[in-house]
């Protein structure tokens, strides 16, 4: 609990929490003066005679309600500003450990589940967290200073058992917390149990196996339900709990009314101090123990279980000798029943070759660049990679800056090394009209060719050892082509090339034709002479493209 304790803590933005603490004045207010209004529009105006004077002490409450409502509303509408940059947070966290357990060869089928719905479980039980501790406080702080106002004698008879009832709910949160656990263990059980029979739900109805699916999953559908339901029951402790501390405080008052009124105690003020009891603290109480027992345990056992998927080591990557590639007996299929798009692949790349893979549509090279980068896991054989970085067709980039941009593969690279990247593929020219590093990217507003020749820089900016270039210039013109692959080749490192083009393929060292049956491979003038394949691909691009090879 600590962990995930230090986690919310440290991810508070503290310019838009220095905001709520100063809009959170103002929205004690309330809390502060309502026993004393009540206190004095008894003793000063209706039992003294003066209505006038009781009204104008409630029309003053009602002036500090005011105020406090303006308060109240400057808080709310800076909560998103710390909310949802702790939820960007999350969603990286998450989608980075998939990622790395993907790339090492063990898929992560709750991946899902923690992106989704367990994400949204913690932002959203984070801002309820900072708005029902936040208005705890300024409740607490608020009644307490009103009731050392307005009657002293009062406070020992309240905070006490106030305490005590916190105390005691604090005491049964570890329990509360297993069964939380629980419940989300059983959430990740059902969803990837649920989403493997949806996966195959028109195989199911065609054979006419909903039965079995629906036994597939009646097990994790009780296990949580189970889990739901023990949660449900500490409900209880928590009703016990409320009535130490709020309602205890009460009672307390009642029976040392005499001995309040022998020491002087007005009948306003021990009606202020019950009026502090019932509208201020127990409400506040009500809203801390719904809250931490709610969306505070959700939120720590959510959380926990990112943060472990996120940390979990991921196995080591085989990689090769030399910053090169290797596939043996590659096997690849999209679907059990599938025919396999590869077959028994065998293929060396060693450190410093530049391939081009060629063949028709749909043949399998965009898999083949998956399987190198490690996206998808063979069905059979193995990859063996250094580092490699994949640009693919439809180019990404993000809300930001220019360099944040550039440089998300190598946060520490100066600016002279992105300028340096950004002219050696292209993108010098793109990186001024948009106005330098530092001005800020609407991804909406770039062509898809613009988009490639950021992600084209960022890749070559990036250390990885080896490219992979999936159809990534596809939208650029030849010459801007040439010059953007020139800057790879050129780069230290390996590069690998899903051309789209023949100029791809005639600038490269040696040419990978893929045609569903088998391979070739071989250098340009090789292929002409051995494979039927790659003479009628060269031929239905065409031939005009030499020029632009150098």
């Amino acid at each position: 609990m600590k962990r995930e304790l230090r986690y919310g803590l440290a991810a508070l933005p503290r310019r838009p929490v220095l905001a709520l603490v100063a809009w959170s004045v103002p929205e004690a207010l309330p809390a502060a003066v309502l026993g004393v209004a009540v206190a004095r529009a008894v003793d000063d105006g209706f039992l003294a005679g003066r209505p006038l004077v009781g009204l104008a002490w409630l029309a003053a409450l009602l002036a500090a309600g005011a105020v406090g409502a303006a308060g109240a509303r400057q808080v709310f509408r800076r909560l998103g500003e710390v909310v949802e940059p702790f939820r960007d947070d999350l969603v990286r966290l998450v989608v980075g450990g998939a990622l790395r357990r993907a790339v090492a060869g063990r898929p992560d089928d709750g991946a899902v589940a923690r992106l989704t719905r367990q994400v949204e479980i913690v932002r959203d039980t984070y801002a309820g967290l900072i708005v029902v501790c936040r208005g705890f406080l300024v409740t607490v702080v608020g009644a307490v200073l009103g009731l050392l106002a307005v009657a002293p004698a009062v406070v020992p008879l309240i905070l006490p058992p106030f305490a005590l009832g916190c105390g005691l709910f604090v005491a049964t949160l570890g329990v509360a917390a297993g069964r939380q656990r629980a419940a989300v263990r059983a959430d990740e059980r059902l969803a990837a149990a649920a989403g493997g029979v949806l996966a195959g739900v028109r195989d199911v109805v065609a054979r006419g196996a909903e039965e079995h699916a629906a036994r597939l999953v009646a097990g994790p559908v009780a296990e949580q339900a189970a889990a739901e339901r023990a949660l449900a029951g500490v409900a209880a402790l928590r009703t016990l709990c409320f009535a130490v501390g709020g309602w205890l405080p009460l009672v307390a008052v009642l029976a040392a009314g005499p001995w309040l009124s022998a020491r002087g105690v007005s009948a306003g003020a021990v009606m202020g101090g019950l009026t502090y009891v019932l509208f201020g603290l127990q409400p506040a109480l009500n809203r801390l123990f719904s809250g931490l027992g709610g969306s505070g345990l959700r939120y720590v056992v959510t959380l926990g279980r990112l943060l472990d998927a996120a940390s979990e080591p991921a196995p080591a990557i085989a990689v090769p000798r030399g910053p090169g590639v290797t596939l043996r007996g590659v096997t690849f299929a999209y679907g059990p029943h599938a025919e396999p798009v590869l077959r028994g692949l065998d293929l060396d790349v060693p450190g410093g070759d530049h391939l081009a893979v060629v063949g028709p549509s749909g043949i399998g090279k965009s898999t083949l660049a998956a399987l190198v980068c490690g996206l998808l896991r063979p069905a059979a054989g193995t990859v063996r990679a250094a580092e490699r970085v994949l640009i693919p067709q439809e180019a990404y980039v993000f809300t930001g800056t220019v360099r944040d941009n550039l440089a998300y593969l190598w946060p520490s690279a100066t600016a002279s090394h992105i300028e340096r990247a950004a002219a050696d593929v292209g993108a010098a020219s793109l990186v001024q009209r948009l106005g330098g590093l530092d001005a800020t990217l609407d991804p909406a507003a770039l062509s898809a060719g613009e988009r490639q020749l950021l992600a084209l820089a960022r890749a070559y900016l990036s250390p990885a050892p080896v490219a992979v270039l999936d159809e990534a210039t596809c939208h650029l013109d030849p010459a801007a082509e040439r010059r953007a692959e020139e800057a790879f080749a050129a780069r230290p490192g390996t590069l690998i090339v899903i051309a789209h083009r023949i100029s791809s393929a005639l600038r490269a060292r040696r040419v990978l034709v893929l045609d569903g049956a088998g391979v070739a491979l071989g250098d340009h003038a090789t292929l002409l002479a051995t494979s039927p394949l790659y003479r009628d691909l060269v031929g239905h691009w065409g031939l005009r493209a030499l020029p632009n090879v150098r």
